[in-house]
């Protein structure tokens, strides 16, 4: 178990949760400047957009977490903004970044499927790194590794301890389940390790068959990776957010993975999209004039 407080500064606190955000963000945004090369776009819109994204994808998140757990919001509405304590949502980081990249690529004129599928590996890599912040506050582990077999026979027998705290509305209490004997099956580790082979693989996608690929493309392998993931993991989650007895995360990940993977193989069939690789002739045009080569200056 690691203190969440990182250090203090006088009154000020730096927590780790937040510490490992802001290095999610930076280092997800290096591998996107990288991809936006890759695809013909300027990494400068990129870092132009980047708070704007960041922002909207924080709040979208805090707004799911707060939905999932209302009952103790609505009774603690300080506790709303206290993001540093943990509790944040994916799927509603995803649709507040989606909102972000959009609202910035239409003022530019720039292409948005695009640019969705810069930011689909970076958002890869930046959920394997704040998943860490899950470590560190005791969130999103699955059952007693002492329980995996009969009633959980996917879960392995690595695990990771959580305080009597942190367990709070589960069934697993402290006198039952000890602290010091007791270890809980860490899903945020598993999500990290899918998440970074998922990276790779969206990477390797974009690199090799880029120049036959639509724009978006790489966005809806994402969100049919993604969705994967948390559909097979959901099942082992405590305190689970639910419609219809079904954790809502697998509801979202079923829907996702379902809709992405019917429109990759209907828009490839009907050959509609733009290129996922920026044409060379848009990239001379996005050139201005006056830094365009003159005719004389290529000859002889």
């Amino acid at each position: 178990m690691i203190d969440p407080i990182a250090f203090e500064i006088g009154p000020l606190q730096l927590h780790w949760y937040g510490i490992i955000i802001a290095s999610a963000v930076l280092i997800s945004a290096l591998i996107g400047a990288r991809v936006a090369t890759w695809l013909g776009e300027n990494p400068e819109d990129g870092w132009s957009m980047l708070l704007l994204v960041v922002i909207m994808g924080v709040i979208g998140a805090r707004i799911y977490h707060v939905i999932h757990l209302w009952d103790y919001y609505s009774a603690n509405p300080i506790a709303i903004p206290q993001i540093w304590n943990g509790g944040i949502g994916i799927p509603g980081a995803l649709a507040g970044g989606v909102l972000g990249i959009l609202l910035y690529t239409r003022s530019k004129g720039i292409n948005t499927a695009r640019w969705l599928d810069v930011f689909a590996p970076a958002a890869l890599l930046g959920q394997v790194i704040g998943r860490l912040g899950n470590f560190v506050n005791q969130e999103l582990y699955g059952p007693p590794t002492s329980l995996c077999g009969a009633n959980f026979p996917a879960c392995l027998p690595f695990g990771v301890q959580i305080d009597a705290a942190h367990r709070a509305g589960t069934p697993w209490d402290a006198v039952s389940f000890p602290v010091e004997t007791t270890a809980f099956v860490p899903l945020f580790a598993y999500e990290m390790a899918l998440n970074f082979v998922g990276m790779l693989v969206v990477l390797f996608i974009i690199r090799r068959f880029g120049p036959r690929l639509f724009a978006g493309d790489a966005a809806l392998i994402y969100i049919m990776w993604y969705g994967a993931v948390r559909t097979l993991l959901e099942p082992y989650r405590v305190n689970n957010w639910t419609i219809l007895g079904v954790p809502t995360a697998m509801w979202v990940g079923i829907i996702g993975f379902v809709l992405a993977a019917a429109w990759l193989i209907y828009r490839h069939r009907r050959g509609w999209g733009s290129p996922m690789i920026k044409p060379t002739t848009e990239r001379q045009a996005d050139v201005p004039a006056s830094q365009q080569p003159h005719p004389e200056a290529s000859a002889g």
